[in-house]
């Protein structure tokens, strides 16, 4: 089995909310997180060289042959076969920017401990087309194509178990039910593209969808959702309501009506019964979202454009987020009125104004909500909370003191 060691580069910081807890190549896109597409197209197993505050949680494995790539970057088979053929010491660039090389432990050593190496001899991938996340807007954008990549991936020479006939079904050999999942009385349109349910998944009654679209494991979809291509529902995520062009990373919820349109939502999230995005400006403008690096809102090149939603974040009921809002970690938004665009962590509070979420009461109720799917908030988890509760004081422009 291969050793994969996926690394963090700079477009790591526009990444945030969603990379604050978590390395890049963590993100998840298409049906499989980025480390789980390089495990498979390699078969190897992969770790991290991340931020130094995440590298406890996801700790990097040296062994003596290590392929080492870029996190952000998607694998396809022209870029696997090109990797599989590095020789130590070799390297795959595209602009002069390191995608992928080959080394053996003490080469990978000396490179920690910023040390002198033998210079890597790199070959230009300028004729090898590829994807690559570099910013925020690319993991919906690039959602609908990574569907179609997992889904030929993890299904190919496998049979789909049987489709049961109280469902509408078009495009039939386009949709793939794993073992243990639950579909009935559902209008399933594969002719857009393929649809794939994960293990132990369940869509309930009622429901209609258009792929391309993935449910992971142990995902619900309930009673009457609408949801569009290009969308993906992550592992114990239950959703209701109308759903298009977003991801939902993991372990969240929206499981009443409402809209959320071209947006990401992190892990443990939850949006409250009638919540909304808006996903277009009134004047069909060019939306634009708030980068951490600049700080400041930057053009995204879309007309489309929803919500960012970082891991605890939550919103009660009848929420109604701004087009292009992004919102930080262990957000909690209630209240009438529309919040502001950008919501840094920890924010508690809503458009009539906002106070500090405290690290003691957010970690309180992660516990809670974590239990409820019979996970662990883990001391590793708290000192990732704890951390990023520091590194984003700057933003939680109310615990300013007037010196006047």
């Amino acid at each position: 089995m291969e050793n994969i060691i996926l690394f963090d580069d700079d477009v790591r910081d526009h990444l945030l909310p969603i990379t604050f807890t978590r390395p890049v190549a963590e993100i998840r896109l298409g049906i499989l997180t980025i480390r789980e597409k390089w495990e498979k197209w390699l078969n190897g197993k992969a770790s991290f060289i991340t931020q130094d505050y995440l590298s406890e949680k996801y700790p990097i494995n040296i062994t003596d042959q290590n392929y080492v790539i870029n996190g952000s970057v998607l694998p396809n088979e022209q870029l696997v076969r090109l990797i599989s053929q590095l020789e130590n010491n070799e390297a795959l660039l595209k602009d002069g920017e390191l995608i992928a090389t080959k080394l053996n432990e003490k080469q990978f050593q000396h490179l920690i401990k910023d040390e002198e190496i033998q210079e890597l001899k790199g070959f230009d991938l300028e004729d090898t087309p590829f994807q690559k996340i570099n910013k925020l807007t690319d993991i919906f954008s690039l959602n609908d194509l990574a569907i179609r990549q997992d889904f030929k991936l993890l299904t190919a020479d496998r049979r789909s178990e049987k489709h049961p006939t109280s469902n509408w079904l078009l495009g039939k050999e386009n949709i793939f039910i794993e073992e243990g999942a639950s579909v009935e009385c559902a209008t399933l349109n594969a002719k857009t593209g393929p649809i794939y349910i994960g293990k132990d998944a369940e869509i309930m009654e009622g429901t209609h969808i258009r792929g391309p679209f993935a449910l992971c494991d142990n995902g619900v979809v309930k009673m009457g959702a609408r949801i569009y291509g290009g969308t993906t529902i992550g592992p114990w995520c239950k959703v209701g309501g109308e759903i298009s062009n977003s991801v939902f990373t993991g372990y969240s919820s929206k499981g009443h009506d409402g809209y959320v349109g071209n947006s990401i939502i992190g892990e443990w999230c939850n949006l409250g019964a009638d919540s909304n995005t808006s996903n277009l400006k009134n004047n069909y403008g060019e939306v634009r979202l708030w980068d951490y690096p600049s700080e400041r809102f930057a053009p995204t090149g879309l007309t489309f454009c929803g919500l960012v939603m970082g891991d605890h974040a939550k919103c009660g009921i009848n929420t109604m987020f701004n087009t292009g809002s992004v919102i930080g970690i262990f957000a909690n938004i209630f209240g009438p009125g529309y919040p502001r665009n950008f919501i840094p962590s920890f924010s508690w509070g809503g458009s009539n104004g906002y106070s500090t979420y405290r690290t003691e009461k957010a970690l309180e109720t992660a516990k809670i909500v974590m239990a409820r799917r019979q996970q662990e908030l883990t001391q590793q988890d708290i000192n990732v909370v704890q951390h990023v509760f520091n590194l984003t004081s700057e933003f939680r422009r109310w615990e300013k003191v007037d010196p006047s």
